[in-house]
């Protein structure tokens, strides 16, 4: 009965999720496409550091709609060319918690929130939104972080230029013990160096008609690990 109640609730989470994946497209399709590469990377950082495909699948689903809350930032905000003011960075932050929010209000399981909620938590303390150090921060967010990170340094932005994969490790290894947690780090780096062609490239294409079930299909880049 209670394996019963579980799996039915995780139906349910899914099927939320699913929605939200598709008002993200409907929204903003920079997002959309942003939270697709997130997830496929997310996916597989989580299967080589030990998680099982089930698990890893549902990180990957959390990935499609971490930056959920960015829907319902303004888009004088959300679309602007240049540096924020300090005022529209600290909308623009909120978003962790609005997503959340949304998800917890929506009553998703919290294996879907903590990711939504904790990505922009920093490994020392100096993150947002709540300054969660270390451990603290829950591994799937943990994951996220790095995969979030490594798409925005090398995907093209209004306000910057996509960097090489190079340059991308880099700041990544400056982030390490900082900003991410090393053995992410390690994790990542080890997959940019032993899988060829690792970084997605930047491309727009249509949500599956069939998003009823969660499966690789939704994430078409995704591979089996």
């Amino acid at each position: 009965m209670v394996a019963a109640t579980h799996i039915n609730r995780e139906r349910e989470s899914r099927g939320v999720l699913l929605s939200f994946v598709k008002s993200i497209q409907e929204r903003d399709i920079v997002t959309y496409e942003h939270s697709r590469r997130v997830a496929t990377y997310a996916q597989r950082l989580a299967r080589c550091l030990g998680w099982s495909r089930r698990e890893a699948r549902n990180l990957a689903l959390a990935a499609l709609v971490h930056d959920l809350g960015k829907t319902w930032i303004a888009n004088t905000i959300l679309n602007k060319s240049d540096v924020l003011s300090e005022v529209g960075r600290r909308t623009m932050e909120k978003h962790p918690l609005i997503g959340a929010r949304i998800l917890i209000g929506c009553d998703v399981d919290s294996f879907y929130v903590e990711p939504v909620l904790y990505h922009h938590e920093a490994w020392d303390g100096h993150g947002y939104p709540t300054g969660l150090h270390g451990e603290e921060i829950p591994l799937s967010a943990r994951i996220l972080s790095v995969a979030d990170v490594y798409d925005v340094l090398t995907s093209q932005r209004p306000y910057k230029a996509a960097l090489s994969e190079a340059v991308a490790r880099e700041r990544l290894l400056l982030g390490s013990a900082t900003s991410f947690d090393p053995t992410i780090v390690r994790a990542f780096l080890h997959l940019l160096d032993t899988r060829p062609n690792f970084t997605l490239p930047q491309r727009v294409c249509p949500l599956p008609e069939r998003v009823a079930q969660f499966s690789p299909v939704l994430v078409d880049s995704m591979t089996s690990l």
